[in-house]
């Protein structure tokens, strides 16, 4: 059988953009392979139905972490994406690029800021206009939501009140401040990259795709990756490449390394796997956003909860939705946010504080019985490491996550002043004005001890895995600057893993630019 030019696994966030950009010219002979189905699911399409995304195992992985030694042994549910678009078609929307000094920080010639923000502006369709900052024609959707509201508005002017500047962009010359997200929605529908990247690319001759097709391991010849065995309809097949790229994500890349004989040699001794490459990082070095919810009980019936509790207010919520693609189905996960410096001496933010009009007592879970409302802060640079490893030579068998969050100093320090000023700025007027009790964790916790022990016992993860497989100049690194895996020939990793650290902020965006300038290596020379 003619080997494709190139065999992608992963049809997620990074995939799809691969996807479409590898087989543009007409040229390249492109199989694209996706363990979930097609994105048909129509709460995939609504903005706000991330909502019942979180746990649909017919699109979503659906991982949970190993007992968190930091957080009271707890296991952290990790919903990821399982279907065309990946993740970029079950998360929040939220479009953030991170602070310009990230990339910066990688130390990577050829990822700096001024590398990778032309990947930015390629990307991007934004609804506000060409501008320095920002690009028009793009596949990606970028805009403003629909509509604003009143408490947002408000949670913007407490912010002011006590000294976080406005910001109308965050994606602008700087990130501090507080404003409206934007997302990735155009015409009141979620722009996944199935979506925006894959539909045209599925129009071409050049473009293979299968669904339901589970990777279970890369077939090499000697260190050079030539092919990739998968499972589909309960058969064993394989397809040959000249170049294999993973874009499974953060858990699913190293996973399928290590099924295949690359990763730390003792543990796939320890599963009987032979080794091609003895790459001691794959899995390693886990990054993720922790976040810590706090929940109120509002003084006005303005909340979603207040429209839910209404079978009028819901139809009219549907209507509204359905013939203006307007109102609160059209919200992303954040309406109104802020980043911060939980330490005035800091040169830039170092949390993001999220506002969402409703309250429940889980994500993803029914509303609370009364007028609510929901504040939350994440750290943006975490310190803590954590890893990712196989349990089984079984590749459908989960694999182990670690987080290991708060295992540092710092990340402990980070969310515990910044759970302090968030409360304080709820507290501020006139968003003092919509506060008739805090609920949880309520005004009895105080002291740092009490406040570290709310985020121990409750804090989740936002969904921002990253670094797994990371890129770097130092031997130990998983890829180098290419991204190509150190020690074989014929094999990459485009995703989120390969971020040397993550990025301050919601990383679909980055995500997109890394395989936008993936796109570009690959096509730019061999491997």
């Amino acid at each position: 059988m003619t080997p494709y030019d190139y065999i992608i696994v992963g049809a997620g966030s990074a995939g799809c953009v691969l996807a479409n950009r590898l087989t543009a010219s007409g040229r390249h002979r492109v199989l694209l392979l996706e363990a979930g189905p097609r994105d048909t699911n129509p709460w995939i399409h609504v903005p706000l139905g991330y909502g019942k995304l979180f746990a649909e195992k017919s699109v979503n992985w659906s991982y949970e972490s190993e007992p968190e030694p930091h957080c009271g042994n707890r296991r952290i549910f990790t919903p990821r994406g399982k279907v065309l678009g990946g993740s970029s078609s079950i998360n929040g929307l939220v479009y953030i690029r991170g602070q310009h000094q990230d990339y910066d920080d990688w130390g990577v010639p050829g990822w700096a800021w001024q590398d990778i923000f032309p990947y930015f502006l390629k990307c991007e369709d934004q609804s506000r206009g060409a501008s320095a900052w920002h690009g028009v024609g793009g596949p990606l959707a970028v805009g403003d939501l629909p509509d604003r509201h009143p408490m947002c508005d408000a949670f913007i002017d407490s912010a002011q009140a006590i000294g976080i500047p406005r910001n109308d962009d965050f994606n602008g010359a700087t990130q501090e401040g507080a404003g409206y997200y934007q997302a990735n929605i155009r015409a009141g529908k979620r722009a996944s990259t199935a979506v925006a990247y894959l539909r045209a690319a599925e129009k071409r001759a050049n473009l293979a795709l299968e669904v339901e097709a589970l990777a279970t391991r890369v077939l090499f010849e000697g260190t050079r990756a030539v092919g990739v065995e998968y499972r589909r309809a309960g058969e064993v097949k394989r397809a040959w490449g000249n170049e294999i790229i993973l874009s499974g994500g953060s858990f699913n890349s190293p996973q399928l390394l290590q099924l295949s004989g690359v990763g730390p040699a003792g543990l796939l001794a320890q599963h009987g796997i032979p080794v091609v490459a003895d790459v001691a990082d794959v899995g390693n070095c886990l990054q993720d956003h922790l976040y810590a919810r706090t929940l109120w009980r509002c003084t006005r019936p303005i909340t979603l909860n207040d429209d839910m509790m209404s079978r009028w207010r819901q139809m009219k919520i549907g209507l509204n939705y359905l013939l203006r693609k307007r109102g609160p189905l059209t919200v992303s996960a954040g309406y109104a946010a802020a980043f911060v410096r939980t330490l005035p001496h800091l040169t830039r933010p170092d949390a993001q504080f999220y506002f969402i009009n409703f309250s429940a007592a889980k994500r993803g879970g029914i509303l609370h019985p009364y007028s609510g409302f929901s504040c939350s802060v994440s750290q943006l640079r975490a310190e803590s490491r954590g890893h990712v490893r196989i349990r089984s030579a079984d590749p459908t068998v989960a694999p182990a996550i670690q987080y290991n969050y708060l295992d540092a100093e710092e990340d402990r320090r980070v969310m515990v002043d910044g759970l302090k000023l968030l409360r304080r700025l709820v507290n501020t007027p006139p968003f003092k004005d919509y506060v008739a009790e805090e609920k949880t964790p309520g005004p009895s916790v105080q002291s740092d001890d009490e406040w570290l022990d709310f985020v121990r016992s409750s804090a989740e993860t936002v969904y921002h895995p990253t670094s797994t497989c990371r890129m770097g100049t130092d031997a130990g690194s998983v890829v180098d600057a290419q991204l190509r895996v150190r020690g074989l020939a014929g094999l990459r990793v485009i995703d989120a893993s390969i971020m040397p650290a993550v990025v301050s902020g919601n990383t679909n965006a980055a995500v997109v630019a890394i395989a936008e300038k993936g796109a570009d290596l690959v096509l730019g020379g061999a491997a």
